[in-house]
């Protein structure tokens, strides 16, 4: 076990690739971009009622955050193939569920592999993630959600997630 407390995130080759061109991209020209627009607000005069200066700083604290997420989530991340196709609810399965007697379908795993797509993502540290974890078509659990009530899920299938 890894002395580092960060979470491993399955990702695709794919979204690798993809988070460390935009890693790449807001460490390098897009920090000098924003600079640039500070440095240029900042010319203007009166920093207390400058919105572009502070629009600009507000713009590097999001930058930097996501700067710091890829770059955790990057170092950390199990990187390869989709899981095996056998049924059990894993990171990177598609999985299909009836909860509280609703059918849902949603990938367990990181929000970042799922890219653009409109797919519901869950992770796999989250009550339903747990609770689902390891489990396969057929199998019934139960848990208590955030807000203290007791959900069913019955695992109707899970596939490995195709992107």
């Amino acid at each position: 076990m890894s002395t580092n407390s960060a979470p491993v995130a399955w990702l695709t080759q794919e979204s690798y690739t993809r988070l460390k061109a935009e890693l790449e991209h807001l460490s390098g020209p897009g920090r000098t971009e924003i600079v640039a627009r500070i440095e240029q607000a900042r010319s203007e005069g009166d920093l207390k009622e400058n919105g572009g200066y502070h629009a600009a700083k507000e713009e590097q604290g999001k930058a930097e955050a996501r700067i710091r997420q890829l770059t955790e989530l990057l170092n950390n991340a199990q990187v390869g193939q989709a899981p095996a196709d056998d049924g059990v609810v894993e990171p990177g399965m598609m999985v299909e569920a009836k909860i509280a007697g609703d059918v849902e379908s949603f990938l367990l795993g990181s929000r970042e592999v799922a890219g653009d797509t409109d797919i519901d993502v869950y992770s796999e540290r989250s009550p339903l993630g747990a609770a689902i974890q390891g489990k396969k078509a057929g199998d019934t659990v139960s848990y208590t959600a955030p807000n203290g009530r007791n959900i069913t899920v019955e695992i109707l299938s899970a596939k490995p997630y195709a992107g």
